[in-house]
C-alpha cells in the first residue's frame, strides 16, 4: 500500500479511538511483516533507504500523528535481525526520532522458538514480552546478572517498567 494513505488512515482511526478516555490503540505489525506462513523464520532483506521510505512511513505518520497507547513488534527478522529484538526500530525511530512515548509490545509467542530473545526484547526498547513465559523471565534475569552472552542493563528493564506503569496509569 501507499505509506501515506496508510499513515494517514491510522492516525485517523488511532485518534478516533483514543478520543474515548481509557482506550489506546496498538499499530502493528512493526514492520515489514509481508507474510503469513512462517512468519517466525522469515528474513525481509531491505536497504534503509526502502526501509524508511516504504515500510516504516506509514508506521512513522501514524506515531507523528496519531500519537497511539502503543506499537506491537513483528514476528519475523529484518536484515537478520529479529524485528523484536531490534533497537533500530524499537529505540533510535520510534523512540528518538518520532517521539513514540508509548510501550511497544511484542506478536504473541515471539520468543517461544523462534530466535527472539526476551533479553534482546527489553535491551532493544520493547517493553512488554507476550505472553511472558517463566523461561522469558529468567532469561531477564540471568541476562541481567551476567549469567548469559545476552547482557542487560538494569536501567534498560527499569525504563520498560516505567513506559508500562505510565501507559497503566494513563489509560486507566
Amino acid at each position: 500500500e501507499d505509506p501515506l494513505l496508510t499513515g494517514l488512515c491510522a492516525a485517523a482511526m488511532t485518534e478516533g479511538v483514543q478520543a474515548h478516555p481509557g482506550a489506546g490503540v496498538t499499530i502493528k505489525h512493526f514492520a515489514c511483516n509481508n507474510v503469513e506462513d512462517n512468519r517466525f523464520f522469515c528474513n525481509s532483506h531491505v536497504t534503509h533507504r526502502a526501509l524508511r521510505e516504504i515500510y516504516l512511513k506509514g508506521f512513522e505518520i501514524a506515531v507523528r500523528k496519531g500519537d497511539p497507547a502503543s506499537i506491537m513488534t513483528s514476528y519475523n527478522r529484518i536484515n537478520s535481525v529479529h524485528a523484536a529484538n531490534s533497537y533500530d526500530l524499537c529505540t533510535t525511530a520510534a523512540r528518538k526520532e518520532w517521539g513514540f512515548s508509548g510501550f511497544i509490545m511484542t506478536d504473541w509467542t515471539t520468543t517461544n522458538g523462534g530466535g527472539s530473545s526476551a533479553a534482546k526484547c527489553i535491551a532493544a526498547g520493547n517493553d512488554l514480552v507476550m505472553p511472558g513465559r517463566d523461561s522469558d523471565v529468567q532469561e531477564i534475569l540471568d541476562a541481567l546478572d551476567g549469567k548469559t552472552q545476552k547482557k542487560l542493563i538494569r536501567e534498560e528493564l527499569n525504563a520498560s517498567a516505567e513506559r508500562l506503569i505510565r501507559a497503566a496509569l494513563c489509560l486507566s
